[in-house]
């Protein structure tokens, strides 16, 4: 899934008067974790006195939270690194500093070939090293060039500063939450093993507590993020072993707290505690993320997926089975090396039989260091092309008959933020399509019954039920 933003969050400026305002510009790439990565960050620096602008140019320090998926998205980190260039240089003749920092999985994977290909960069750092990064933006301002990407496995949730209620309150009604990192499958298309390693999951304490810390910040809605969320695992204050379905069946017992969701994950990892969780829980929204990538069992084998096609459609079946009211989401994949025709039909045939609410499709992007970079039998741009279009007119009328199958329906509605035009807010609905409705502004955060009256090309439109 992928996004493009920059980080508005308003920070409160240091409580020690000597501490000096700077103001900090967050551009973010990619999934929901480096999102949620870019808060963490904002209120690290927060506390040495960085206050976060949604103006670039007034940037004392500017940051790149990148993404690292495809080789698109990496290059648009280093044409956008260019403009910068441009833009320090103009600060620099006018006596004002501006320092340049790349995080993301493009640091962890390239590290010092930032430096060399963008000599304006001053600081590099990985996903698994931002509590480092107030001391290393200290080095970079005093002129060190600074590269932070080795990290320790044990390391990687020992540092998270907990959600600031203030800033907390800003950020809105929903929030994200980190629960696990890291992949251990090694699909033979995917950079995130080497990039964000192992799969490590974060104790249930420091879940429950950040959770409990963003309720009382206004949350009404908490996402849990993973690369394989649903690997989560850990030991409850029962002292039993918990999966991600117990999990959630604790965070749902946190007062005030109306929500849950979950993402991204992995078909091998959906166990029958989790599945039973969306049978049982009011509070889990009927909504699933759940890649399969290709419908051909060829491909999957290539790709390193570990299951077949029929296992995928089988676990559909199950889960449905415990929630008929589930709107199923994925990702696929077209062009892999070597996949033919057939291959991509056999595609085809399982997004005809699933019936997807809403999906992600991508042509394949070689990515060094991956095997599938290896791979003979790479498949020709254009037909790559040709396939994606014609997959994509599949997914988006399976979209609009989904969000046509809406329109009439009663459904409950967290208001979020306000809309484009005037007396209007913006929710989501429980399988996550936006949802535009006439409310008052002094509404953010209510939980309202409404009527959807209209499907658009991307959002439903409703009307209050008095």
């Amino acid at each position: 899934m992928s996004q493009e933003s920059a980080l508005l969050t308003t920070a409160p400026v240091a409580g020690d008067d000597h501490v000096p305002v700077r103001k900090v510009f967050v551009k973010t790439y990619g999934c929901q974790m480096n999102v949620y990565d870019s808060d963490r960050m904002s209120d690290a620096l927060s506390r040495d006195g960085y206050v976060a602008t949604d103006a670039v140019e007034e940037a004392d320090f500017v940051l790149l939270n990148t993404c690292h998926i495809r080789e698109k998205a990496a290059e648009k980190v280093y044409s956008e690194l260019g403009r910068l260039r441009e833009l320090k240089k103009a600060r620099a003749s006018e006596g004002r500093e501006m320092v340049i920092g790349v995080a993301g999985c493009v640091a962890q994977a390239e590290g010092d070939e930032i430096l060399r290909r963008a000599p304006a960069v001053d600081l590099v750092i990985g996903p698994q090293t931002y509590h480092r990064l107030p001391e290393a933006l200290k080095r970079a301002r005093s002129g060190e060039r600074v590269v932070e990407t080795e990290y320790a496995i044990e390391d990687k949730f020992e540092h998270l500063p907990q959600p600031d209620k203030a800033r907390t309150r800003a950020r809105g009604v929903t929030a994200f939450l980190t629960v696990q990192e890291g992949c251990d499958k090694f699909c033979t298309f995917c950079v995130v093993p080497y990039t964000r390693g192992a799969e490590v999951s974060r104790p249930v304490a420091q879940i429950l507590a950040e959770a409990e810390k963003l309720v009382e910040g206004g949350v009404r809605e908490i996402t849990l993020l993973g690369q394989n969320v649903n690997a989560w695992h850990g030991t409850g204050p029962d002292g039993r072993d918990w999966g991600l379905g117990d999990l959630l069946r604790s965070l749902g017992e946190i007062e005030g707290l109306a929500r849950l969701r979950y993402t991204t994950s992995h078909p091998r990892d959906m166990d029958d505690s989790l599945i039973e969780a969306h049978r049982s829980m009011a509070k889990l929204m009927p909504y699933l993320h759940l890649p399969v990538q290709s419908g051909s069992d060829r491909i999957l084998k290539a790709m390193n997926r570990r299951h077949t096609a029929a296992e995928y459609l089988a676990l559909v079946e199950r889960i449905r089975a415990a929630q008929p009211d589930l709107a199923l989401s994925g990702d696929f994949i077209v062009g892999f090396p070597g996949e033919t025709d057939e291959d991509f039909e056999d595609t085809m045939r399982l997004v005809e039989g699933v019936g997807y609410a809403q999906a992600f499709s991508f042509k394949y992007s070689s990515r060094p260091g991956t095997p599938g970079a290896e791979l003979k039998n790479q498949v020709p741009e254009d037909v790559k092309a040709k396939r994606l279009e014609k997959l994509q007119i599949l997914l988006t009328q399976q979209q609009r008959d989904f969000a046509a199958v809406c329109v009439g329906r009663e459904i409950d509605l967290l208001l979020e933020k306000p809309g484009r035009l005037a007396g209007q807010l913006v929710g989501r609905s429980p399988w996550l399509q936006p949802v535009n409705v006439d409310a008052k502004q002094s509404q953010i955060g209510d939980i309202i019954r409404v009527r959807i009256t209209k499907a658009g090309s991307n959002s439903l439109f409703a009307e209050m039920i008095e």
